[in-house]
């Protein structure tokens, strides 16, 4: 009991109280959108938290002395990824959803929390001498693997997702210039040969309608012409809860997952959207303090590779709805509607939290 009250006692309670006012957030809006999915969103916010607490209670670095616990689970999110090859439904144009009855789960999430911690293992033991070939293709088939499965689903957004978090490691350790140009310019070649032989008709109809805003404005660009909209005509103070007209009479798609952001700021208008903002770098801003401050290079790596995920899929979100980049349905940590992505990150934070929680003798 003494050393459950420390634990709890040294969390980052600043890093929860951040989490805790992104959920207030989602809940508030989400309600206003729809009630059978608040009560939702409000039991995976309270299972969320019970992983998070439960696995800031773990010391993580007795596990990284059993490198197959870390493999085995990485190996197990590929392998529920490539089920969705097979038995997944096809919903929205993407077979990315395993069913289990009445409970739908989407594998993409949880390989992405296992990326990051492969890759924080990897690196904190390799980052020195990442320039060697060998090291980094390696570091390559960890995340291509995962990458191309969810591009042949296809989710464009996670396949995106897991080159940046590839890339973002990369980066930071110290990878020499010649061997990121390459890497740049086969990326080039491989977007390339997509567009000629892999993307469906319908998939470069929306990268051209991302080009050209006005490109057929009731098909392919409805979706964020009225996200615009609804972002435009809030004000600074919004149209007040429940009151969107875009929202609530149904012309913005998807309000509660992939236009969140523009249903919360067309209802609490660009100041409650400049406040969201700010708590969710708060929220990053607090888990870069943690790696800093930690003692092992997995903590440190772990921590940039949680921020890198988080910073992305807010840059794909948010780009989206404001039509700066194109819509690959990608969520809003901690506010977007779902519980696989909510459950995951919470997962994720809850090791993170156990970074400070850890006991020092």
């Amino acid at each position: 009991m003494f050393f459950t009250f420390l634990r709890l006692k040294r969390l980052d309670w600043l890093l929860m109280s951040g989490v805790a006012a992104l959920a207030s957030c989602s809940l508030i809006e989400i309600s206003s959108i729809s009630k059978s999915l608040f009560y939702q969103q409000l039991i995976w916010f309270l299972v969320g938290f019970l992983i998070l607490f439960l696995s800031s209670s773990i010391d993580w670095q007795i596990a990284l002395n059993y490198k197959w616990i870390i493999l085995g689970f990485y190996v197990v999110t590929v392998l529920l990824l490539f089920l969705t090859l097979f038995f997944a439904p096809t919903v929205r144009q993407t077979r990315s959803w395993l069913t289990f009855g009445s409970f739908a789960f989407q594998p993409s999430e949880l390989a992405k929390v296992s990326l990051v911690i492969m890759l924080s293992v990897f690196f904190a033991r390799r980052h020195v001498g990442i320039a060697h070939i060998g090291n980094l293709a390696a570091s390559f088939v960890y995340f291509f693997v995962p990458a191309i499965i969810v591009f042949i689903q296809p989710d464009w957004g996670s396949a995106l997702i897991f080159v940046g978090i590839w890339i973002g490691y990369l980066l930071v350790s110290g990878i020499r210039w010649r061997h990121l140009m390459i890497g740049i310019l086969l990326f080039a070649v491989f977007v390339g040969a997509s567009w000629m032989f892999l993307l469906k008709p319908y998939q470069r109809e929306r990268i051209i309608g991302f080009l050209q805003p006005s490109y057929d404005p009731s098909g392919i660009n409805y979706s964020v012409i009225q996200s615009k909209i609804a972002i435009g005509s809030s004000g600074i103070f919004g149209k007040g809860y429940g009151q969107g007209t875009q929202t609530q009479l149904r012309f913005l798609t998807e309000p509660a997952t992939d236009f969140i952001f523009a249903a919360f700021v067309e209802e609490w208008g660009f100041l409650g959207g400049f406040v969201l903002v700010l708590v969710f770098l708060f929220v990053l801003l607090r888990i870069i303090k943690i790696g800093i401050s930690a003692e092992d290079n997995f903590s440190r790596f772990l921590c940039l590779g949680a921020v890198i995920l988080f910073l992305l899929e807010f840059l794909f979100n948010v780009g989206s709805n404001l039509g700066l980049l194109p819509v690959v349905g990608v969520t809003f940590p901690f506010l977007s509607y779902g519980g696989s992505s909510l459950l995951t990150k919470a997962f994720l934070v809850g090791i993170i939290q156990a970074i400070p929680a850890r006991p020092r003798f």
